[in-house]
């Protein structure tokens, strides 16, 4: 017993430590009521169906801000948007210079990257840098310890994303946080909870920041498992259901944060991540049940 909670709660430190998305929410189409008797016409019937289709339905995004791209699941979504030499340019905010010089070097005119020096816990710098861009996705994330002013990228990041996607009308944000958030909370263990109780806070708080206070916002929340570094599976899966609990690795969290953004079927979903595959201690044993993309 001893050896399985020492394992839950470090595969769980390093989740939480590593970088994380909360995508930034975009804003929906809205159809327009009208006062005046509605025409029967098929025309009038055409338009009206345009007119409350949802952007994801309606276009693909084409140039994709990433906060948190310098490593973990972040720079794992970065490196596969890249691979996909379709065009789509990504814009990445990164602390580091030399990270962004890195990831900056990687820039091809069919796999555009632009890495920004900047802090996310300014929000006018994440605004600056997500400018001209069309969906957000933030995988911002701190670990277990606050800034000396008692600030947690977790929240103050994160919010800052979320709020910069609203003043500047991005239409998709995607925003990664954890199990152990929101009804999720009953799916991890009370010691887990109290060690990490800081980070997981804070990550639920900018996930009710983004459901309650942007209401015209397109966002998905996916909350991931325990997080590994080893190569994709493929196997892992996004579910509706909270309680479900287990380990998932980091590429194939990047994979299912970029199904999730292009599939108007996740909007306004809140989504939790494992692959079902990897044996643990503490995975769920019930069936999982995937949520359909």
């Amino acid at each position: 017993m001893a050896r399985s909670y020492h394992l839950q709660l470090s595969l769980w430190a390093l989740h939480l430590l590593g970088s994380w998305a909360f995508f930034p929410p975009g804003s929906r189409t809205i159809q327009q009521t009208f006062s005046s008797v509605v025409s029967s016409s098929a025309s009038s019937s055409s338009s009206s169906s345009s007119s409350s289709a949802s952007p994801t339905q309606l276009h693909a995004y084409k140039k994709i801000f990433v906060a948190g791209g310098s490593k973990g699941v972040g720079r794992q979504i970065v490196h596969q948007i890249l691979g996909k030499n379709d065009g789509t340019a990504v814009v990445a905010l990164v602390r580091d210079p030399e990270v962004a010089a890195d990831l900056n070097s990687l820039s091809t005119e069919t796999a555009p990257i632009t890495a920004i020096v900047g802090n996310a816990m300014d929000q006018k710098t994440v605004e600056n840098a997500m400018d001209g861009c069309d969906a957000a996705i933030s995988t911002l994330g701190g670990g277990t310890s606050a800034n000396d002013q008692g600030q947690r990228v977790d929240y103050t990041g994160n919010s800052n994303v979320i709020e910069s996607a609203g003043i500047l009308g991005v239409t998709r944000i995607v925003l990664v946080t954890t199990i152990g958030c929101g009804d999720s909370r009953g799916a991890i263990t009370e010691p887990v909870y109290e060690t990490l109780k800081g980070a997981i806070d804070a990550k639920n708080k900018a996930e009710n920041l983004l459901i309650k206070y942007y209401t015209n916002s397109n966002w998905t929340i996916i909350r991931p498992g325990g997080l590994k570094s080893e190569p994709m599976t493929g196997r892992a899966v996004l579910t509706a259901d909270p309680t479900v609990l287990g380990l998932i690795h980091r590429e194939d969290v990047a994979r299912l944060v970029l199904q999730a953004l292009h599939s108007p079927k996740t909007e306004r979903q809140i989504l939790s991540a494992i692959d079902p595959t990897i044996e643990s201690t503490y995975a769920s044993d019930k069936p999982i049940e995937p949520f359909e993309l």
